[in-house]
């Protein structure tokens, strides 16, 4: 019996010795992204992007840094597009988990109630798709990869009123989706600021709404030259055809949460023709763009839409800030803090979305791009609008 004592003892000294060493050369990094819900396939999209990159680095023996290279973990939690579900998530990668990092949530109606929470534990996030300036706004703990809303609502703007040579514009949002109010603000303002004409309608539905009848109803007795929808592609792919079955024949202009592949599968050809302000244009990709796209799509096999891509440019703005900290602390908040400042050292960043330098919030200054849907359903490369 003490033989077996003792070597259970020993048994038990090596494996605690054993286990610190194996936790020493891994950094967590925990994924906030909605899986299920109302926009899974953003969750879906950034995931399988994140994949292919954690293949890369874990494949090449790791990341290197410091002089010395570290396996990388990556923990998907799963926000079901939900802002709560999203504090939920943020907790359980913080305090379960022990991550060093979170990248995401995608959508401003998550990330910024999780940035707050992000920010209040002292966690770095960066947020790749959200455009909303509240994700940001007096958080030192929380970046982004994307644009902001105040830049991309005149984008909007100046592209519909010289493309369609609009004098009056219509609007239709979600009053329960931050990103959806942010830019329809934006746009309304910089539309009147700009004095392009009157907005001559400016109707809100909820984020559970089938029917918006009541509201187009409203939008096209006021006969706009345009509408712009600031809405998720689920609810753009209603929209749409709705309006078209209630008359309305003019065009419509949207926001970068059209940008994916899912809008043309809902919408169909009712969308064709129609454009929208986004981060990238997989279409005539050259370069590393290019590269991730033929990549994504032989193991994917559809086209990465703007959040995958924009995920992929959030990994490598957390991998330069890992490595910008200089060293591995064995103590998470030691090591989060050492992530937070190698991320706030970041002055500019070459990604797959663009080139971009960063202000004091921690927001990315960059271009975007206007995209046409095709007949054939691809979204083509229009114009490229850069801030001034």
């Amino acid at each position: 019996m003490k033989r077996l004592s003792t070597a259970l003892l020993i048994s038990c000294l090596a494996l605690a010795l054993a286990l610190p060493a194996l936790a020493a050369d891994t950094i967590k990094i925990g994924f906030n992204i909605p899986l299920t819900g109302a926009i899974p396939e953003v969750g879906e999209g950034s995931k399988n992007a994140a994949e292919i990159y954690l293949a890369d680095i874990n494949g090449a023996g790791g990341l290197e840094v410091g002089g010395k290279k570290y396996m990388l973990e990556f923990v998907y939690m799963d926000n079901e597009s939900k802002p709560d579900s999203a504090v939920n998530a943020a907790l359980k990668l913080i305090n379960q988990e022990e991550v060093v990092a979170i990248i995401g949530p995608n959508s401003s109606q998550q990330a910024i109630p999780a940035g707050g929470t992000c920010n209040e534990n002292r966690v770095p996030m960066i947020s790749p798709w959200s455009t909303n300036p509240d994700t940001t706004k007096d958080r030192p703990w929380v970046f982004r990869a994307a644009f902001l809303d105040p830049f991309q609502g005149p984008v909007a703007a100046n592209f519909a009123a010289k493309k369609y040579n609009a004098k009056t514009a219509a609007v239709i949002y979600d009053i329960d989706n931050d990103y959806s109010v942010g830019l329809a603000e934006a746009f309304k303002g910089a539309w009147e600021t700009k004095g392009l004409g009157p907005v001559v309608a400016y109707e809100t539905n909820g984020n559970k709404d089938q029917d918006f009848s009541a509201q187009l109803t409203t939008i096209i007795a006021a006969k706009p030259d345009f509408i712009f929808v600031p809405e998720n592609y689920n609810q753009v792919a209603l929209i749409i055809p709705q309006a078209r079955d209630l008359g309305y024949k003019g065009p419509f202009m949207g926001g970068d949460a059209w940008g994916t592949p899912d809008l043309v599968k809902l919408c169909g050809e009712q969308c064709y023709g129609q454009f929208f302000s986004t981060h990238y244009a997989a279409a005539g990709a050259t370069g590393a763009t290019k590269v991730f796209i033929d990549r994504y799509m032989e193991k994917y096999g559809s086209e990465p839409a703007d959040y995958a891509a924009l995920t992929w440019d959030s990994i490598g703005l957390m991998v330069q800030g890992i490595q910008n900290a200089g060293k591995v602390e064995s103590n998470p908040r030691k090591m989060r803090a050492a992530i937070r400042d190698g991320l706030a050292a970041i002055k500019s960043f070459d990604g797959i979305t663009g080139s971009s330098k960063f202000d004091e919030q921690g927001d990315p200054i960059k271009c975007a791009v206007v995209v046409k849907i095709s007949d054939e359903g691809k979204f083509i490369f229009e114009e490229s609008v850069c801030p001034e």
